[in-house]
């Protein structure tokens, strides 16, 4: 079924959360049995308030994430949406994650929802440094301001130009995708009803069910994304 739809739409958008991230290794923030924040407070770690208050717990942590995306690669997954953006099959990615598999794997139109891990900025000057000034232990700019993750911590809006692209692209969908997410943050989990109110067919494929699930057309639970994905690609054209 998901194979005929994607074939017969005009307008493919892809969602992503955690779940596509954690098929490549990397921890999750809210599973049931490993989300990372079940032993830690974000509001202590991931917030402006840890930033300002415990910068040096809040580098210890995000170095650790930091690592953490240079250990792990995109997988199967990632490069047959890749590959399906390249076809015309999708038109756009909104992703939730901050490691930039999506575009590792050769995806380019994706609206990175709350920012990367890939990029530093500093806190005080707003200079950009690469990731790798983490795993090298600089932690200052030469302005001596702190140098932080280029990501949306608790307590800071959406990027503006990724949440307006996000919203373009839900609203002229007619297929919207949801891979591996709980679609329990908002305002990010907006995006798969604005899609549906303007006509488009909803699909979720999470390991647990979500929030959304009765307003999706199809549900696919206790599947890998990118087995699912494999398959639906095998099926594309026969």
């Amino acid at each position: 079924m998901l194979n005929e739809w994607l074939e017969s739409s005009n307008y493919t958008v892809v969602f992503t959360g955690a779940g596509m991230s954690t098929e490549s290794g990397l921890p999750d923030f809210r599973s049931q049995n490993k989300g990372l924040w079940n032993n830690l407070d974000p509001a202590r770690l991931a917030s402006t308030e840890a930033l300002n208050k415990h910068v040096d717990e809040f580098i210890n942590f995000y170095r650790t994430r930091v690592a953490a995306i240079t250990e792990y690669k995109p997988h199967k997954g990632h490069e047959i949406l890749a590959k399906w953006e390249q076809t015309g099959k999708v038109k756009s990615i909104i992703t939730q994650n901050v490691d930039s598999f999506h575009q590792e794997a050769g995806s380019k139109q994706v609206a990175e929802l709350h920012g990367t891990l890939q990029k530093l900025f500093c806190q005080s000057c707003g200079k950009v440094y690469g990731k790798e000034a983490y795993m090298e232990d600089r932690y200052e700019c030469t302005c001596s301001g702190i140098l932080r993750p280029s990501i949306v911590l608790f307590g800071e809006s959406l990027p503006e130009d990724a949440f307006h692209f996000a919203l373009e692209e839900a609203q002229k969908s007619d297929l919207f995708i949801v891979l591996g997410s709980s679609l329990s943050v908002t305002p990010a989990n907006q995006f798969p009803l604005i899609a549906k109110e303007n006509g488009a067919r909803l699909v979720i494929i999470n390991k647990e069910k979500t929030e959304l699930d009765a307003y999706a057309d199809l549900i696919i639970n206790e599947r890998q994304i990118g087995e699912v994905l494999e398959e639906t690609d095998q099926l594309i054209g026969q």
